[in-house]
């Protein structure tokens, strides 16, 4: 099995920052992508952010100037920093790993539980 939890969710103010971090355990043999989602009340899931294995990194136009993706492939993490957040960053975040369990080989998609972010003065 393999769990990912996240950790750093809060309250912040507009224009704050905050740093949501995500850890893999388990029988992980090891790790394509890893990304950061989101999903605000009544909307669908979104992909916020998404780094490969080799460091190559994608964002969604919206956060593509404040967030920043890093991993750190040896202790299998995700971090996302958030900066200059906006109300309409409210939401549900959750962690995403394409992993590859060690014997016998299986490819698993996991997900995090998710952490609330609510961006509110």
């Amino acid at each position: 099995q393999v769990q990912l939890v996240e950790s750093g969710g809060g309250l912040v103010q507009p224009g704050g920052s905050l740093t949501l971090s995500c850890a893999a355990s388990g029988s992980i043999r090891s790790i394509n992508a890893m990304s950061w989602h989101r999903q605000a009340p009544g909307k669908q899931r979104e992909l916020v952010a998404v780094m490969s294995s080799e460091g190559i990194t994608n964002y969604a136009d919206s956060v593509k100037t404040r967030f920043t993706i890093s991993r750190d492939n040896a202790k299998n993490t995700v971090a996302l920093q958030m900066n200059s957040l906006k109300p309409e960053d409210t939401a549900v975040y959750y962690c995403n790993a394409a992993v590859v369990t060690t014997p016998p080989y299986r490819y698993l998609e996991v997900w995090g539980q998710g952490t609330q972010v609510t961006v509110s003065s």
